[in-house]
C-alpha cells in the first residue's frame, strides 16, 4: 500500500465540437427558459443522468463545500432539489443562502453555471414530491440522519426500525410513509446563469444572464452578454 503523496498529471486535450454557435441573438429572454430548452436537448441526446448538478455551499465564515445532487424541478423562481433539512449543505445554506450550481453535460460538450440563494420550498411542495418516491426512499428518508457520523450496521438498524413503524415489508411498492420534519425542499432562485458551449482551440461560447434588481423572482428580467472564452 502507497503511503506516500504522488503527482498526477493529466496531459489529454480533449477537443469540444458543439453543432451551434451561442450568442445573446440565439437565446431566449429568459434564463429558466433556455435551460428548460436544453436540458431537453441533453435528454433527447442520450446524456446520462442530465439532472445531477454540482451545488456549492459555504458556511457563514466562507469555508466552501460541493457535492452532486439531483434537480427535481425547474419553475418561474428556480430549480428546486430536495434534502435532508439536518444535512451539511441545509446547515450552510440556512447559514449562508449564497450557492453555485454547475450542470455539466459531457455528451453534447455543454454547461451550465448559475448563482444564486436558496430558501425552503413549501411543507406542501415537499409532501406532493415525497410522495411520488419510492417506498425504500421514503423509509430512508426516516432512517438517515444524513451527514452524521454513524456506525457500522447502524443506518441498516434504522432502516429496519422504520420499516416495521410504518408497516413495510420486503417487496411493498405502496405504503403509508409520512415526509419527516426534517427533510424537504430548497428552491434556488438565480441572479446569474451563465450557458457554455464548448469549441476548439478552447475557444468556447459563453453566454450569461444577469438579473436585473427590479424584476420580481416569479419574472426574471436580465441583461443577456457574450463571455470571453
Amino acid at each position: 500500500m502507497r503511503t506516500d503523496a504522488a503527482t498526477l498529471r493529466i496531459t489529454t486535450h480533449n477537443q469540444y465540437i458543439t453543432p451551434h454557435t451561442l450568442t445573446p441573438a440565439s437565446v431566449v429572454p429568459s434564463p429558466l427558459l433556455q435551460f428548460q430548452e436544453w436540458f431537453t436537448a441533453a435528454m433527447a441526446s442520450g446524456v446520462r443522468e442530465p439532472e445531477a448538478m454540482s451545488l456549492s455551499t459555504c458556511t457563514s465564515a466562507g469555508i466552501p463545500s460541493s457535492r452532486i445532487v439531483s434537480l427535481k424541478q425547474v419553475d418561474a423562481k428556480g430549480f428546486v432539489f430536495y434534502t435532508n433539512y439536518e444535512s451539511r449543505k441545509s446547515r450552510e445554506m440556512a447559514e449562508n443562502p449564497h450557492v453555485a450550481l454547475v450542470f455539466h453535460w459531457t455528451e453534447v460538450s455543454r454547461q451550465v453555471r448559475v448563482v444564486g440563494t436558496a430558501e425552503r420550498v413549501s411543507r406542501e411542495e415537499s409532501e406532493a414530491y415525497f410522495k411520488s418516491r419510492a417506498v425504500d426512499s421514503r423509509v430512508g428518508a426516516w432512517a438517515s440522519k444524513q451527514s452524521s457520523v454513524v456506525g457500522e450496521g447502524e443506518v441498516a438498524e434504522k432502516v429496519e426500525e422504520a420499516r416495521k413503524r410504518f408497516g413495510v415489508e420486503d417487496g411493498t411498492t405502496e405504503a403509508n410513509v409520512p415526509l419527516p420534519d426534517v427533510w424537504g425542499g430548497w428552491r434556488i432562485t438565480p441572479h446569474e446563469v451563465e450557458f457554455w458551449s464548448g469549441r476548439s482551440s478552447r475557444l468556447h461560447d459563453r453566454v450569461r444572464y444577469l438579473r436585473i434588481k427590479e424584476s420580481p423572482p416569479n419574472k426574471l428580467k436580465c441583461k443577456i452578454e457574450r463571455l470571453a472564452p
